[in-house]
């Protein structure tokens, strides 16, 4: 017991000390060890590095999940060790409603056969936004929260023994100064000895953990780059899901899909890199649908031939068909027995059927 008593009088004289010193020193009557430059350049980085890590991680959730409610929830199931309930997101909600339409107006009507194959897509999607948001936690998210839990919160602790470190060693400097007895000055000299070398050996350590960071900057870049991928691979799925959606819309006749002429304007021939929503579009020159199915009619009734505008670009689903680039000029014509929706395009030595819904005849 006499012992405990004795250890904690010392240690409540320590921290006497060190409140004096901390205190005399902002008030500008006590001296105070710097640390050397490297070594403030190693806390200012690995300070950045904290700041810009979390900022980066709150808009890499933000992005991957935008609800903030959902945000929360998923934070608390977390915290509680639990697994959060499975809800289909935004693209599974939409294609399911789609599906539930299509088949209340009938799968085997046009329209309702096309809600269903958009459903479909629309799930796809869904799914490999899962995939995008679960590679995204893992080689991402988790490795920069493994950063701020762990390797910082080690510097942070071993910088704070710095800091008590440095003001045990301020503290031996200002008794060895008010030393007048010679057994006090041999006293503080031995005090000043034993606080610095506790000191430098506490600035090496926190030295060699902030050098760290540079390994901590290069792992981060690995998961940047898986980031990136998982990105890629998600933008690149999503687009091929659009383009054989697409495709299979274009096996719809085109009679239904003319709603839009009249409010389409000639902006909606720009290209552009995903492939457009098949549709019976307006001609660009202002003219209604009745003078473009007009033309199309003549060609059909005629054996000749005409020059025509692409449109759109358009990929070509077999070996019969000739694909198109928006803005090129082609020659098309009339085959007998052809479907009406088709016409015979001929560029160059090159020759295959196109839809009429991607052509404007020219004059």
């Amino acid at each position: 017991m006499d012992f405990n008593v004795k250890r904690l009088a010392a240690d409540a004289g320590t921290f006497l000390s060190r409140a004096v010193q901390f205190t005399e020193e902002k008030l500008g009557q006590a001296e105070k060890t710097e640390l050397d430059a490297h070594l403030e350049n190693l806390l200012v980085r690995a300070e950045n590095t904290k700041l810009w890590t979390e900022r980066i991680m709150k808009q890499t959730e933000v992005l991957l999940q935008p609800n903030p409610n959902v945000r929360l929830e998923e934070f608390v199931y977390e915290k509680l060790e639990k697994k959060a309930p499975t809800r289909m997101n935004n693209h599974e909600l939409l294609g399911q409603t789609m599906i539930e339409s299509g088949n209340e107006f009938g799968p085997g009507t046009a329209y309702g056969n096309a809600l269903i194959k958009c459903g479909e897509t629309q799930k796809q999607i869904g799914g490999a936004e899962r995939e995008l948001i679960q590679s995204s936690a893992i080689n991402f998210l988790t490795p920069f929260r493994n950063f701020l839990e762990g390797d910082f919160k080690t510097i942070l602790k071993e910088r704070k023994l710095l800091q008590v470190k440095r003001l045990d060693l301020d503290a031996a400097k200002t008794r060895l100064k008010k030393a007048r007895m010679p057994d006090a000055t041999a006293a503080a000299e031995q005090e000043l000895r034993m606080t610095q070398s506790e000191f430098d050996r506490q600035a090496e350590i926190t030295r060699l953990l902030l050098e760290g960071v540079s390994s901590t900057h290069a792992h981060h870049l690995r998961c940047l780059n898986d980031f990136v991928e998982a990105q890629s691979t998600y933008y690149a799925q999503c687009y091929q899901y659009m383009v054989d959606l697409q495709k299979q819309l274009g096996s719809f006749p085109s009679s239904f899909s003319n709603n839009n002429q009249s409010s389409m304007s000639e902006g909606a021939s720009i290209s552009v890199p995903t492939i457009p929503v098949l549709a019976s579009l307006p001609c660009p020159s202002g003219h209604g649908s009745s003078a473009v199915s007009g033309g199309f009619s003549e060609l059909r009734s005629s054996s000749g031939s005409r020059k025509a505008r692409v449109l759109y670009d358009y990929d070509a689903a077999s070996s019969s068909e000739l694909s198109l680039l928006a803005d090129e000029v082609i020659t098309v014509s009339s085959v007998p027995g052809m479907d009406s929706d088709w016409l015979m395009g001929e560029r160059g030595n090159q020759k295959g059927k196109v839809p009429i819904t991607y052509l404007e005849l020219r004059n």
